[in-house]
């Protein structure tokens, strides 16, 4: 095994004490923008030009670049924001980096492209983010994303005119745009302009909610709400259907949220608090008919139920409508005077119908095992019921509520028979007993043992539902197996399954991911030396974490943009938002707990580790690249064993949200052909063409 020369990283002397613990933190110079500072620009490059090196020489490049080129080479349109007569949705098309905002009259009638963000810049880095149109579908105000930050800059759109207006609003983040029913402006929610030079990675505080009037000045918008007194809640707005009320949910960055409402009707505008002060469960409004607003809601209920809130009331006190199940809860929507409730089941998509006073109603069925919702309004029978799983990409299909109709409205046409992939759904048990479900996914012709890719997040109580990933499906293509693990820490199992993977139980998430690497092992579908381990953001944290506590186990591990100092997370970006998952740092308690777990602080030299390649950003301003620039030179200093440690560093690109498609394919495929070559990926079959 050829030896690796890596790149001098200078060690400086900062050593800090904490609760009795001397914390050395040598690379913290790393914490630096490279935007900015000269020294970390140029490590930075010299770790680019290292992985560069050993990326090109890797025989499988251009065999993934290829497939994945085919498989993302489809139509794939977005879910349809129905606007009088005229259907708004996102659509890329083909190889374009970028999906742009199209509208058509009448819902079988031809697109017409409306706004086109292939043409904003050279790289194609910037993208349409949050957008939505006025009620009389006149305008559309839209976010700009540029370059994967997750700063937006907000533009409105005539749509007759095919005209932007004069109206421009910067520093909206982490928000909604939501119109006012007659079309004179818009609320969002923004964060006081930062300070010169620190957008990129100072702490965020002080979000509040405001309303734009057309052809105003941004200087003008009207503040409806902010909370200085409690400076780090997120807010965020958005109008019901009928114009009447707007709805803000607050969150310390949780799934506890406090519900207020503001009538509109009434010139005061003021903000009503209804029910979550407390923060102690999760209020998520629905919608409303007339005065009754219908909310999902974690409060004696951890698998979620659905209550109603009638807002004529000086006191109102939420009843129960449809009472919590057995499955989990997840989303519900007003659509056709109908209640759509979608279930998790083993986290697997069922959507059940009610009358808005929770009598049962049926079912919506739907095409097949996977995840599914639906978008509509409260007053009309037309609908979109959206579909896709593992083997089935995403497809819009018009739904009668009346009827129980489905027809297909948009249903992409791929380059593949996805008729080849077979996907299976096992349960084993981790390290305390627990019964955790993985999905299973890979070509019917496979034979086991084959080389494996596991993938993982476990936390935010997100759940890994089916989707379609011509990512993930490029490595199925070529004969591997893909698996996913639904660890503790996600949503699968409701409010519970959460809570037994975060704070002091975050090591749950790692021993139900190292469980999962072993159920693989000892059943047989992959080999002893043929897993890779995959995940961003917390999945990052999650591969990095598992490394250090089983190297033995992996032959593999690509973590993205993750968590990885977990002792200095909160003095960045939105980082103190994380405190509810991982815990506060300045806690004795949740220090102690934090410093067991952290990538960074846990390397230990004399185990041989797997082979690592790193992926960052340089504008990722959620997961700051100083934490996967610290933990690659940490690595990279630590007597590990031969297996290259390697970090690939994007340019103009973020967290992940608005990447474009080229960076994307280049980046999938320099991390398939490393774990292909660690795992024993036989590719390039003319069998897995």
């Amino acid at each position: 095994m050829t030896s690796i020369m890596y790149p001098q990283t200078r060690r400086a002397d900062v050593t800090e004490t904490h609760f009795g613990h001397r914390i050395a933190d040598p690379y913290r110079w790393l914490e630096n923008d490279a935007r900015h500072d000269p020294e970390v620009a140029g490590w930075a490059r010299q770790q680019n030009d290292l992985a560069r090196a050993y990326l090109d020489g890797l025989p499988g490049r251009d065999v993934f670049r290829k497939q994945l080129s085919e498989l993302f080479d489809f139509e794939q349109a977005g879910v349809p924001l129905k606007r009088g007569d005229r259907y708004f949705h996102i659509k890329r098309q083909g190889l374009k980096n970028q999906g742009a905002l199209h509208v058509r009259m009448g819902v079988d009638g031809p697109d017409r492209v409306l706004i086109d963000p292939n043409d904003w810049s050279d790289d194609g880095a910037d993208a349409i983010a949050e957008w939505d149109a006025s009620h009389d579908g006149a305008y559309v105000a839209y976010g700009v994303q540029r370059g994967g930050t997750d700063w937006r800059e907000i533009k409105v759109l005539d749509v007759d005119m095919g005209e932007l207006l004069g109206d421009e609003i910067k520093w909206a983040r982490f928000g909604n745009i939501a119109w006012a029913k007659d079309g004179s402006g818009f609320f969002y929610s923004r964060y006081p302009e930062p300070e010169l030079g620190t957008a990129s990675h100072a702490g965020v505080a002080n979000h509040a909610v405001y309303l734009h009037r057309l052809g105003t000045p941004q200087a003008d918008d009207r503040l409806v709400h902010a909370t200085p007194d409690r400076p780090h809640l997120l807010h965020l707005a958005g109008a019901t259907e009928d114009g009447r009320y707007l709805v803000i949910h607050s969150t310390p960055g949780s799934s506890m949220t406090m519900l207020s409402v503001v009538d509109l009707s009434d010139g005061d505008w003021t903000v009503r608090t209804v029910v979550g002060e407390d923060f102690a469960a999760e209020w998520s409004a629905v919608g409303n008919d007339g005065t009754t607003l219908f909310v999902i809601t974690t409060q004696d209920a951890p698998r979620r139920k659905i209550v109603t809130i009638d807002l004529a009331e000086a006191a109102p006190k939420p009843l129960d409508l449809v009472r919590e199940d057995e499955a989990v809860l997840q989303h519900a929507w007003l659509v056709g005077r109908r209640l759509m409730a979608a279930y998790l089941v083993d986290a697997k998509t069922a959507i059940r119908r009610h009358a808005l006073d929770g009598t049962p109603d049926g079912e919506v069925e739907l095409p097949g095992i996977g995840s599914a919702g639906i978008r509509g309004t409260l007053d009309d029978d037309e609908a979109f019921l959206v579909f896709t799983s593992f083997n089935a990409p995403m497809t819009i299909y018009r739904y009668d509520v009346a009827t129980k109709a489905r027809t297909v409205w948009a249903q992409p046409k791929v380059k593949f028979d996805l008729t080849a992939i077979e996907v299976e759904q096992h349960f084993y048990a981790s390290k305390d007993g627990t019964t955790i479900p993985m999905f299973v996914v890979r070509r019917r012709d496979t034979q086991a043992p084959a080389p494996t890719l596991l993938y993982g997040y476990g936390g935010y109580g997100i759940s890994m539902t089916p989707y379609y990933a011509p990512t993930q499906l490029s490595w199925v293509a070529q004969g591997g197996v893909l698996a996913i693990a639904n660890i503790r820490g996600g949503g699968e199992y409701g409010k519970a399954w959460h809570d037994a993977g975060r704070l002091a139980n975050k090591q749950n998430s790692f021993d139900d991911f190292i469980a999962a690497a072993e159920h693989l092992r000892d059943t047989g579908i992959a080999g002893t030396d043929g897993i890779a381990i995959q995940g961003e953001s917390n999945g990052g944290l999650l591969v990095a974490a598992v490394v250090n506590q089983r190297p033995d186990l992996f032959a593999a591990a690509l973590p993205g943009v993750g968590v990885l100092d977990l002792l200095r997370f909160h003095h960045f970006t939105g980082g103190s938002f994380w405190t509810f998952d991982f815990g506060d740092p300045r806690d004795e308690a949740a220090f102690n707990n934090l410093l067991a777990l952290s990538p960074y602080h846990n390397v230990t030299s004399g185990n041989a580790y797997p082979a690592i390649l790193v992926t960052t950003a340089d504008a990722d301003d959620r997961v700051v690249p100083g934490h996967s620039f610290k933990y690659i030179a940490a690595i990279q200093a630590a007597d590990i064993g031969p297996r290259p440690r390697l970090l690939r560093v994007e340019t103009r690109a973020g967290h992940g949200a608005g990447k474009p498609l080229d960076k994307v394919i280049a980046e999938t495929a320099d991390m398939w052909a490393f774990a292909a070559h660690w795992t024993g990926l036989e590719i390039g079959r003319p069998d897995r063409r």
